[in-house]
């Protein structure tokens, strides 16, 4: 056999077993069926860009472990606003300054939406280091105490692939991961609502993408329900000198006395356009 066939029958093969390899990795939803962030090291505003452009999309229902190793699903948490959270629990500054930040503003949102109203997840995403062990101590340590708040780990290309639908963006650093300091809002179906940025949270930054999805859901319609959340979408203001939301009567109070207002001239024009007709001569 000549060394010109025997190169083209290795060739061959090499592509088959390439194909082989490429189709096992779809079927099976590896890695390589990944496709993270179009460039190949951190940079912010194309990780911005990158983080918005998932806006609206859908993320999907992954499985992943609480901090007590037991499985929990993304799907669980669908029918309400989810908040996300993505840290390295080996952080030393940035993950745990935001997790007491994300504290204290959900502690405010709470309070002004209902205790019920919202779900909150940390994700630890530097897999396998991020254990439920890990996550657990994690959240011990920031002090959360929250029932409505779960601590979540998960595999490498779970992780990969829900980073991938959440817009965030994370590479390995010597000092340990550059990412985006990114709390991201999904609504009740499990579509990225509004992406948060930055460690130090402002509560309107947070309190208000979740005020419109609990209180502008169902708003629209006409029943009395409906009515409410209208009324407390619109009335539920931020007071910056106490950082606190509270109900502000008189912004109904304001449009009551408006719609009596134009009730009361509608009522006057009326009576006096009837007064004003000519009297029935026939």
């Amino acid at each position: 056999m000549s060394w010109g066939v025997m190169r083209w029958r290795t060739a061959v093969a090499l592509f088959g077993v390439g194909l082989w390899a490429g189709a096992a990795g779809a079927l099976q939803g590896g890695p390589a069926a990944v496709q993270g962030p179009p460039f190949s090291e951190f940079d912010a505003s194309a990780a911005l860009e990158y983080s918005q452009g998932v806006i609206g999309q859908a993320v999907g229902d992954y499985a992943l472990v609480d901090r007590r190793g037991e499985p929990v699903r993304l799907s669980q948490f669908r029918g309400r606003p989810l908040v996300v959270s993505l840290i390295y629990t080996s952080c030393y500054h940035t993950c745990p300054t935001l997790t007491r930040q994300l504290a204290r503003v959900v502690a405010v949102a709470r309070e002004a939406l209902g205790e019920d109203s919202f779900t909150v997840v940390t994700i630890g995403f530097d897999a396998p280091t991020d254990s439920p062990g890990r996550m657990r101590v994690f959240a011990r340590e920031r002090g959360v105490d929250d029932p409505g708040w779960f601590f979540l780990s998960a595999d490498a290309p779970t992780i990969e692939a829900l980073a991938k639908d959440l817009g965030f963006v994370y590479f390995r650093s010597p000092k340990g991961f550059d990412h985006l300091t990114q709390t991201t809002v999904l609504d009740a179906q499990g579509r990225v609502y509004r992406q948060v940025y930055g460690e130090m949270l402002d509560p309107p930054a947070l309190v208000e993408p979740l005020k419109e999805l609990v209180f502008g859901a169902g708003s629209g319609t006409h029943t009395v329900a409906g009515w409410i959340k209208g009324v407390r979408l619109f009335c539920t203001i931020y007071d910056p000198s106490t950082g606190r939301y509270r109900f502000d009567y008189s912004i109904f109070m304001a449009a009551l006395a408006g719609t009596l207002s134009l009730g009361g001239i509608a009522v006057f024009l009326i009576r006096a356009w009837r007064e004003s007709e000519p009297p029935d001569s026939s």
